[in-house]
């Protein structure tokens, strides 16, 4: 009989491990820290190499996201408040990453600071929506399957944070210099 120890490591390399960048994209998401995103992937690697022996092979990605939100309800429920948010995540932003005319420096930290502040503005399930379906890149029932919400709450919610940015930008004058949010 083969070695199960050996089957288990070969479906946890041919299911999971293809997987880990959109886990870590998905878990930036949730968590917004980057100490905390890669804990909770680690977790989740952790869950799921002790039940990849039970997996039945379909839909890998939906089987890991599942994983990953049971492992951040755990993590919230024993989580204590941060006491300090990463300074460095700040400092990044200001690099800018190509080289612009000071004009374009100055319209798009404008613009990206409306953004910025009008993302802020929606309420933390809008958030989540907007990272995980647009920065993630996830669809929509990958991104209603993390949430753990139907499909079509996914939807709405994105359509109404997609207005309420919008509506912000239009307000402070800004969506209009890019020609469009």
């Amino acid at each position: 009989m083969a070695d199960p120890d050996a089957h288990q490591q070969r479906m946890f390399a041919q299911y999971v491990l293809p997987e880990v960048e959109v886990l870590l994209r998905v878990a930036m998401s949730l968590t917004t820290q980057r100490a905390d995103a890669e804990d909770l992937v680690q977790d989740t690697l952790l869950r799921a190499y002790r039940a990849v022996g039970r997996f039945d092979g379909r839909h890998p990605r939906a089987w890991l996201l599942t994983i990953m939100r049971h492992a951040e309800v755990s993590r919230r429920r024993q989580r204590r408040p941060r006491l300090l948010d990463d300074p460095d995540t700040e400092l990044e932003r200001l690099v800018p990453a190509r080289d612009a005319t000071p004009e374009e420096l100055v319209v798009d930290t404008t613009f990206d600071e409306a953004v910025d502040a009008a993302f802020t503005a929606l309420p933390l399930r809008d958030q989540q929506v907007v990272r995980l379906v647009h920065v993630d890149g996830l669809s929509y029932a990958e991104a209603a399957q993390v949430l753990d919400v139907p499909k079509g709450t996914v939807m709405s919610r994105l359509h109404r944070a997609r207005k309420r940015i919008r509506n912000q930008l239009l307000a402070t004058g800004v969506e209009s210099e890019r020609g469009g949010a």
